[in-house]
């Protein structure tokens, strides 16, 4: 309603700012400050003013059009909404609102989640465990690299969210300026609306039906709706850790993990966020498919699922205060992942096969399948094995100083990175 207001005040001074307009409609710039106070002090006192003028009119612009009316002079009131279609309020509205929480609220709140993981990829991120493939050990990278992809992966998001341009339509019934034409044909609408809608924060779309179609927004939610899945996949992965031994999680005084077993500390704020970044995911996944399509030049589908817009991203901030508060809490054990990495030497066998390679040695492959698939391998078989092999001294060397804990490559640069 706030917002409903907000471009009805500012819609109503540009127009009265048009010299073809201004013999009719006679607004002083001293008497801006107090329309603009229509909506700067909005409240729900006035909200419950409009509903109960809606519960009249059973229409919710008609209502804010009304209430604006009472809030002014008589010789203002056939300009307000002067020429308008509803829609040139809403779709004006809900795109403010949506960047508005997006950029003041969500992002702040996203960003400084990304912080925590920085700090986590700064502490741990020379700290090596054993990464898993397909559910089995491969080879070693370092917690803080692991970390640092989620970090990168959501940095791109975001940097697609900042970017992103919301549409904005104000050309009446059916997009054609009919009504704007008629009253006056010497003004040129398109070039009014296009600054009056640049004004306001919004990129205009000159070429619409009743509606703004709907695309550009539907593309935002996609973007918070990739965010989703990253944070998705970042709490399962939490969570693998957690249930994997690897991380450990920080003991509150007071707190319950279970109602019968007194030892358990669940990751409970991983499992809250992954399950309310389904719910959000599911509304922007319907809003994405339905907004976009209206019969003809309108149908009012939209109207109602529009409206759970603000559901859909509170959900998804709630999941990012989740996820923050569940990796305050949690430390890396390195005497999980240094037992883990001392219990799969076979895990250099990529390495040995690879140095086979260089040397031009046939079966390289084939010969590193048949000692590691399957097998237990541990320090001393790795280090016969790679005696038998009749390399050149430095290889040699260099593998037989090698163990799990060493072989991360670049992961630690790599972590560095961000």
């Amino acid at each position: 309603m706030q917002y409903r207001v907000y471009v009805e005040i500012e819609y109503l001074i540009a127009l009265s700012q048009k010299k073809e307009v201004k013999k009719y409609l006679k607004i002083d710039q001293k008497e801006y400050p107090q329309l603009r106070k229509i909506y700067q002090n909005f409240d729900l006192a006035c909200a419950e003013q409009v509903k109960k003028i809606e519960s009249e009119t059973n229409h919710d612009v008609k209502a804010i059009e009304y209430y604006i009316q009472k809030k002014t002079k008589k010789s203002l009131h056939p300009w307000i909404h002067f020429a308008l279609t509803s829609e040139d309020i809403n779709n004006i509205s809900y795109s403010l609102m949506w960047k508005h929480a997006v950029e003041q609220v969500y992002l702040p709140t996203l960003e400084l989640m990304q912080k925590e993981i920085v700090s986590l990829v700064k502490k741990y991120h020379k700290t090596p465990m054993l990464s898993l493939t397909h559910g089995q050990p491969a080879t070693p990278t370092t917690f803080g690299k692991e970390l640092s992809v989620f970090y990168k992966r959501i940095q791109n998001q975001t940097i697609k969210i900042k970017n992103h341009k919301l549409l904005g339509k104000l050309s009446g019934a059916t997009g054609t300026w009919s009504a704007h034409n008629i009253a006056f044909s010497d003004i040129n609408w398109p070039i009014f609306t296009s600054k009056f809608i640049s004004r306001l924060g919004l990129k205009p779309n000159l070429t619409t039906t009743q509606i703004e179609s709907h695309d550009s927004i539907a593309e935002s939610y996609q973007n918070i709706l990739r965010v989703n899945s990253i944070l998705k996949d970042l709490c399962q992965d939490m969570w693998l850790y957690i249930s994997r031994g690897v991380i450990s999680q920080k003991r509150v005084k007071g707190e319950v993990g279970s109602s019968t077993m007194p030892h358990k500390i669940n990751p409970i704020q991983f499992e809250n966020a992954e399950g309310n970044l389904g719910i959000s995911s599911a509304l922007l996944n319907h809003m994405i498919q339905k907004l976009p399509v209206s019969r003809m030049q309108r149908d009012l589908t939209d109207s109602t699922v529009l409206r759970n817009q603000g559901v859909a991203l509170g959900y998804s901030f709630i999941s990012i205060k989740s996820i923050s508060k569940g990796i305050s809490r949690i430390t890396l054990n390195k005497k999980k992942t240094e037992f883990e990495l001392n219990e799969h030497w076979e895990v250099l066998g990529e390495a040995i096969q690879t140095i086979l390679r260089k040397e031009g040695k046939e079966d390289a492959y084939e010969k590193l399948k048949n000692l590691t698939r399957g097998e237990t391998v541990d320090r001393v078989s790795i280090k016969l094995f790679i005696e038998s092999l009749r390399l050149t001294q430095p290889h040699e060397e260099k593998l037989l100083s090698l163990s799990p804990k060493k072989y991360i490559g670049l992961a630690p640069t790599i972590a560095n990175r961000i």
